[in-house]
């Protein structure tokens, strides 16, 4: 009798995709004069995984950054022991430039609402990571130095779904938002009003007030189809009852 065939595991670049994604707090690595500091940050993710920051240049972090672009970023998620080693983790390298596309603030506020309190202040500006390396270790013993043709997502599914996402947030919020307070709740939340305010190959967000909270789709969609599936699913999964229009 032949054995049975293990599954094959998680992909580690999905993995950590998806691990990047949902993640709200960072640890920033820069240099000064040659040394290491590190600093607490808050990121918000673009589509194609370039890192948003806010920043104020009265913090150590931001003037080095300026001196010298180089820097590493490093995300987790919860253990599953009371091991720490056990947490997922993602290691990212890349180099930092002040980002003035009038688009930036406005996404990073959607995932950092609470950020609007200082975000107009004259010393706060944001920065965009573009990345260069990275490497994953998925829990104890669980790592791989990622390719980043594997790790950033398909560009012409992306940018399909980047032309499609103001629509495609706007019909969910105005005419399914039963169904987004019900995915909401189904991801441990609780109260009416969430809003999808961002959205990606991998998922979207929503928010209520300023809790923001990522939704992952089952798998990376490979365009505007295969999107408009992927939340109908989770809408379905969530209420039997969600309008199916």
């Amino acid at each position: 009798m032949a054995a049975m065939q293990e599954p094959d595991p998680i992909d580690p670049h999905l993995e950590a995709r998806f691990l990047l994604r949902a993640s709200r707090v960072a640890s920033l690595a820069t240099l000064a004069a040659g040394q290491p500091h590190v600093a607490l940050v808050t990121p918000a993710v673009l589509p194609d995984l370039s890192v948003l920051l806010l920043l104020s240049t009265l913090s150590a972090h931001t003037r080095q950054l300026a001196d010298d672009p180089l820097c590493a970023l490093l995300v987790s998620g919860p253990a599953t022991t009371a091991n720490p080693q056990t947490a997922p983790r993602l290691s990212l390298t890349g180099r930092a430039a002040r980002c003035t596309e009038p688009w930036a603030k406005p996404h990073f506020l959607a995932i950092h609402p609470y950020a609007a309190l200082y975000a107009d202040f004259g010393d706060f500006s944001i920065w965009r990571i573009a990345l260069t390396g990275a490497h994953f270790v998925g829990g104890f013993a669980r790592a791989a130095r990622l390719d980043l043709a594997r790790f950033i997502p398909d560009e012409p599914a992306r940018l399909a779904v980047e032309q499609a996402a103001m629509g495609v947030i706007a019909h969910c919020n105005n005419d399914h938002a039963a169904a987004m307070d019900a995915i909401a709740v189904q991801q441990g939340q609780n109260g009416a009003g969430w809003k999808m305010v961002n959205i990606d190959v991998d998922g979207f967000d929503l928010a209520h007030k300023e809790t923001v909270i990522r939704v992952p789709f089952a798998a990376p969609v490979a365009g505007v189809d295969e999107l408009r599936g992927a939340i109908i699913r989770l809408a379905r999964a969530a209420s039997p009852l969600t309008d199916r229009g």
